[in-house]
């Protein structure tokens, strides 16, 4: 399928690795040109150099820490007037509710809250003013149905869910189209450090961790970052202007919920 966004431009966070650099690839082999972030200069200039050699597109790179106000403006500095924005942010550390404190929730409302909303703010009028645009925020599954031990992500990432709701439904009239992907498990970084976490408390494998929870997903594995990359494509593309305000659950279908 022809997507219908090559030559558009696209902002990708947190995009040097995982699920974030799923998307970048998916939307190079597109044909979208990109400008990509990450904190680590050396990571994410070692993926950029894949994608130009790979699919032949501009890349841009912004190593900066996209949750700082000085990191964010460098980047939106650089990204310019782009058709597209993925927000990304890695999630904050698990843990029980009696560890938290208002220090730790601000934190957390920082990366993944009011961080992805900085970005829209910023950057969607300049969508709406030509008439085309697509935001896609990756959150998490926790969203539909809360994980107790990530309550830190499930509040933020919640807040951001309910802004989009209706945020949405608003710049839809000016073409600028708004999603939200929650991803489940995926062969990630981010699921080495929480298996590695059960295998700890367990005092397992961090392999049996893994397969422990992969047995649970009735897809029976973990997710990959090409697929995640691939629905992140589609939700960007001329043919997804039909789609608003949606949380698209990609998790092997480990949440168990009828909507």
């Amino acid at each position: 399928m022809d997507l219908g966004i090559a030559g558009k431009r696209a902002l990708v966070c947190a995009s040097s690795k995982g699920l974030g650099r799923g998307c970048a690839e998916a939307l190079a082999e597109a044909g979208v040109e990109l400008v990509m972030n990450a904190r680590g200069a050396e990571a994410l200039e070692a993926t950029a150099q894949e994608i130009r050699d790979t699919y032949g597109v501009a890349v841009t790179t912004v190593a900066a820490d996209i949750v700082s106000p000085e990191g964010r403006a460098k980047v939106l500095e650089v990204a310019g007037d782009v058709d597209i924005l993925v927000t990304n942010a890695g999630g904050p550390p698990p843990g029980l509710w009696s560890d938290w404190g208002r220090d730790e929730f601000v934190a957390a409302l920082d990366a993944n809250m009011l961080t992805p909303i900085a970005l829209m703010t910023e950057l969607m009028p300049k969508m709406a003013a030509k008439g085309w645009g697509r935001v896609v925020n990756i959150t998490s599954q926790s969203v539909k149905a809360p994980i107790p031990q990530l309550g830190l992500s499930n509040a933020a990432r919640t807040g951001l869910t309910g802004y989009v709701a209706g945020t949405a439904r608003q710049v839809a009239p000016d073409g600028v189209i708004v999603n939200n992907l929650l991803p489940g498990i995926h062969a990630t970084d981010r699921a080495v450090s929480l298996d590695g976490g059960v295998a700890a408390a367990q005092g397992i494998s961090v392999e049996e961790a893994a397969e422990q929870r992969a047995a649970t997903i009735p897809a029976r594995r973990y997710g990959t970052r090409q697929e995640f990359g691939a629905m992140c494509a589609f939700l960007c593309s001329q043919q997804a202007g039909f789609i608003v305000g949606q949380n698209i659950l990609l998790d092997g279908g480990a949440t168990n919920a009828t909507l």
